[in-house]
């Protein structure tokens, strides 16, 4: 039945858009949008109730929903998807699905806004919740990358304003704070057989936490390499082969680099930089997520991916994720409401003209 609604709703064959224009004009045609979301979020063809998960149901065509028998209740494609309840009609959601999965930089809230012709708050919330999307299924310890042979690097860095940018009253503030002055925290993982990484927003540089990650993530018997960073001495010799490189005397030594967390870190940093402008630290995570994304679709194999590929892999993980504006806002619905624990700042104040904003303690 699923395969003969998708065939009544077009005009001809399911073919892919390969480039942003071809998209867009694909996407403006309500029906061939509906049929090409069905296709992504159910691959096989079989259309189950989100709810009850049973295929017993049947479609309304008119309306482009779907009535499930066993639990008796009405569901569209969007149900139990991070666009669930969203007012914005498929094709602009496509549309942002395109851009934020294969623009090299990312886009910003305000390019999206005047592209799809939305607010640019809606346009902020539409791309905060695609990135919570790219995050795709938590890392366990089943899915951990290395292994005896295999090669990673190791790494982090600190995003945030330039101290010398600052007005003298937080930047005296912020001498006392160490190397990190007003920096958010990021640690990487790189695989480089698969040409994967991991990355996450971390509290600090101490050894227990940046250990900690490694020992989350990578399997025992790899071989890993980092910096002198006195976080990674002594304790990663007794389960990885481990091996430093001196950059205060040469970046490469042999094997022996972070050259490729590098080459993640610019790809990151241009995008904070050029494209998002400025990114509280408690939504960090978020644009480190989208970036980790498309660094490790980039190719599958030796095949290189397309951009028709890419949204195809970040639509598979629509479904099961919801974020409502009063969770990635910190307030509940209601104006009254006081602010919980994910909007406060510490002392720094937040200025637009910073890349980063200060990290919250």
């Amino acid at each position: 039945m699923c395969a003969c609604c998708i065939v009544l709703l077009m005009d001809g064959p399911l073919q892919e858009p390969k480039t942003l224009q071809e998209a867009v004009v694909y996407f403006s045609d309500p029906d061939r949008c509906f049929a090409y979301a069905v296709k992504l979020r159910w691959p096989d063809g079989q259309v189950v109730c989100p709810r009850c998960s049973t295929a017993k149901h049947s479609f309304i065509k008119t309306r482009r929903i779907w009535f499930c028998y066993t639990c008796k209740k009405q569901f569209t494609v969007k149900v139990k998807t991070i666009m669930e309840d969203s007012p914005i009609t498929l094709d602009k959601w496509m549309v942002a699905f395109w851009m934020l999965a294969n623009c090299k930089n990312g886009i910003s809230s305000y390019e999206l806004a005047s592209t799809i012709k939305v607010t640019q708050t809606t346009a902020w919330f539409m791309l905060q919740r695609i990135r919570e999307v790219m995050k795709g299924k938590k890392f366990g310890k089943s899915t951990k990358i290395g292994g005896e042979g295999n090669e990673l690097e190791a790494d982090e860095t600190f995003i945030g304003g330039v101290t010398k940018n600052m007005h003298k009253s937080r930047r005296l503030r912020a001498d006392g704070l160490g190397p990190s002055r007003n920096k958010t925290i990021v640690q990487g993982i790189l695989d480089r057989n698969l040409r994967k990484v991991r990355a996450t927003v971390v509290p600090n540089v101490s050894r227990e936490t940046l250990q900690d990650e490694i020992l989350r993530n990578v399997k025992f018997g790899s071989t890993i390499y980092t910096d002198s960073a006195v976080g990674y001495e002594s304790g990663l010799q007794r389960r990885f082969v481990h091996d430093v490189v001196n950059k205060t005397e040469a970046y490469v030594r042999g094997r022996v680099h972070t050259n490729g967390m590098e080459n993640f870190w610019s790809l990151l940093k241009r995008s904070l930089k050029g494209t998002c402008v400025a990114v509280e630290p408690f939504h960090l995570s978020r644009y480190v997520d989208e970036q980790v994304f498309r660094y490790n679709n980039r190719k599958e194999g030796d095949r290189k991916l397309t951009n028709a590929d890419r949204l195809a892999v970040l639509m598979a993980q629509v479904a099961g994720h919801r974020l409502t504006y009063s969770e990635l806002t910190g307030k509940s619905d209601s104006p009254n409401h006081e602010t919980t624990g994910t909007g406060k700042r510490n002392r720094f104040r937040s200025s637009p003209c910073r890349s980063v904003w200060i990290c919250a303690k």
